[in-house]
């Protein structure tokens, strides 16, 4: 394996190999440029790493991603399951070419019932926190909004935000309680326990276990029709046929109890794609594709890296995962889902029965997505790589622009000055690395000093943590024209940064570069100058943006500046409730004593105020 790289190297490595520790840790490989190419986790860093570089009979692709490494770094951990954690975190922040990257980072819906209240709420979430809530999901082809208001027509459980008071001034009752579906103990109009005798019969139907609430569904949609009240009998038909549709889920094969993931999965030269069946309380919630590069690395390894990302993300676990291929059960992975879950996880790679059958289907879902979505999508990405090509030799820049970030400049006369940082990667917006900067250091309406302050302080954070500021940018783009280029460019050449700098001046679309005399024009058809202007108004409308939302801050704290007992962490939780002066003018005393800390004599001279401004 050390054949692929020069004598140099491979001398380095061999000396390193040989001091690696036989204890859990992260490893991480790195290109002659010094380049973050792959991350991984082990048991036994001394064994995982050194396979790599002394074992002779690996495949092809890992032979291709091992002949690339010049240099590893590692980082000790104190347990298998901290390197786990650790490997999952580095390679959200570095993106490394060699790993799987679920940049999906959404989680399922789920349906969640907070133990810990006196009158539990229903509510849709996607984080799952600890504590006495009992979470029922995900769900997904189905909405859960609509399950919620079906056990609402059935049962009169509250669904809203209200802070609910044993003693004190009566809450208004909301619309949900003129409909009769809710029980409104807002209103102190039902007792805890004639409410917690509502909570176990909502608990087994989204468990599967009870057809009640369909039963309930049927029999008030024929009391509506009786009535006449038709519109409310439509809503109740749809809600019917919701739960046939999820009733009808139900794989024949399996128990109410299963509670099963699968994960098929399907590859080609260029793309990989894994599919994961979701099924809950034997019924089939639905099917999530995810599609990756193929990272020229062995498919067993390309599994570890998705799962461990997945579930990550995706906290509510299986009692079993099925896989597609061997995978060690006794990775630290599984174990942590085991601790979690309280016992042993099954973790199997089934060969026949009903098991192998749903990894045959997950499977084919995998195929199936790859022949249709993923040759689609590889055409729409050589177009933008194309487009980025163009653009580097159109401007002649030293960089191919993968990474690309505008900056721009929005106040008002000079007030709440503010700046916003939009970045592209690969031609598409990258909202999780957007950026803003309050100006600190600027007086009035000063523009190439707004934006100095913040592309120095931007410069500063290139070795920070941060998952954006540490990345450095191929190509910075600022909306202006040629005074704005030379500003940045005798900045970002005292950094010693090799970063290209051009500006885009509105009017007439012209495109200044560092160090030509003359702006380059750009057909108004051409893909190239729709990037830019892409680029620019996301910008434009990013700093906008924040600078409203400062105004509408000042406007609450100067309204909100002379009220008695009103200090600043309570100005803060008024602030984040209400966000303008209009929507607080609109507030009742009611709802402003749902702010932690606003008593009724707080709320009382806060809506007195509001009634002189």
């Amino acid at each position: 394996m050390l054949k692929y790289l020069s004598k140099g190297f491979i001398m380095e490595i061999k000396d390193k190999l040989k001091d690696l520790p036989l204890s859990p840790g992260v490893y991480i490989m790195k290109d002659k440029f010094g380049n973050i190419i792959y991350i991984g986790k082990a048991k036994r860093l001394k064994n995982r790493v050194s396979q790599y570089f002394l074992n002779k009979n690996h495949a092809e692709k890992v032979k291709s991603m091992v002949s690339q490494v010049a240099d590893f770094d590692y980082i000790l951990t104190n347990s298998e399951l901290d390197a786990l954690v650790l490997e999952c975190n580095l390679i959200k922040k570095h993106q490394p070419f060699y790993n799987i990257l679920l940049k999906d980072g959404k989680s399922y819906p789920y349906i969640k019932l907070d133990l810990d209240e006196d009158f539990p709420k229903l509510e849709v979430v996607r984080k799952i926190k600890k504590g006495n809530a009992k979470y029922f999901g995900p769900y997904f082809g189905i909405s859960p909004n609509e399950i919620v208001s079906a056990v609402s027509y059935a049962y009169p459980i509250r669904t809203c935000d209200k802070k609910i008071k044993e003693h004190g001034k009566l809450q208004k009752g909301c619309l949900n309680y003129d409909l009769g579906i809710c029980a409104g103990p807002c209103m102190h109009r039902i007792t805890k326990e004639e409410y917690a005798s509502y909570i176990p019969k909502v608990c087994d139907f989204l468990s599967g276990k009870d057809d009640t609430v369909y039963n309930i569904i049927c029999k008030k949609m024929e009391q509506a029709v009786e009535v006449e009240n038709f519109e409310l009998a439509i809503k109740l038909r749809d809600l019917k046929f919701m739960l046939v549709k999820l009733r009808e889920r139900a794989v024949t094969a399996l128990t109410k109890t299963d509670n099963i993931d699968v994960f098929g999965m399907a590859q080609s030269d260029f793309f990989v794609v894994f599919s994961v069946l979701i099924i809950r309380q034997g019924k089939m919630m639905g099917c999530k594709n995810y599609s990756f590069d193929n990272s020229n690395i062995d498919g067993d390894l390309m599994l570890e890296s998705f799962l461990t990302q997945y579930y990550q993300i995706n906290k509510l676990f299986p009692d079993k995962i099925l896989l597609p291929l061997n995978v060690d059960p006794d990775d630290a992975l599984f174990k942590s889902i085991s601790a979690s879950l309280g016992k042993k996880l099954e973790v199997l790679t089934p060969q026949k029965g009903v098991n192998k059958q749903l990894v045959s289907q997950a499977n084919k879902n995998a195929e199936e997505y790859l022949n249709k979505n993923c040759e689609l999508n590889s055409r729409k990405k050589r177009k933008r790589m194309d487009t980025l090509t163009n653009l580097q030799d159109i401007l002649g820049l030293r960089n191919l622009p993968l990474r690309m970030e505008c900056y721009d400049i929005s106040n008002i006369s000079g007030t709440n000055s503010v700046c916003s940082m939009v970045v592209f990667l690969n031609g598409l917006k990258a909202s999780k690395h957007y950026r803003k900067f309050k100006i600190k250091n600027v007086v009035g309406p000063n523009d190439f000093e707004s934006l100095k302050e913040s592309i120095t302080r931007r410069l500063e954070k290139l070795k920070s943590d941060d998952m954006s500021f540490s990345s450095r940018p191929d190509l910075i783009v600022i909306d202006g024209g040629k005074g704005q280029i030379n500003t940045c460019h005798d900045l970002i050449k005292s950094y010693d940064e090799n970063i290209d700098v051009i500006s885009l001046a509105k009017r007439e679309e012209e495109i200044f570069v560092e160090d030509c005399p003359v702006s380059v024009k750009l057909s108004k058809d051409s893909d190239e100058l729709k990037l830019l202007q892409k680029l620019r108004d996301e910008a434009h409308h990013f700093a906008i943006t924040f600078h409203r939302s400062l105004r509408k801050k000042k406007q609450i704290e100067s309204v909100l500046d002379d009220i008695e007992g009103l200090g600043k962490i309570k100005k803060e939780a008024l602030i984040e409730k209400f966000k303008s002066v209009r929507k607080l003018k609109k507030a009742s005393a009611e709802d402003l004593i749902t702010v932690s800390g606003i008593t009724p004599k707080i709320a009382s001279e806060i809506i007195s105020k509001l009634e002189e401004y």
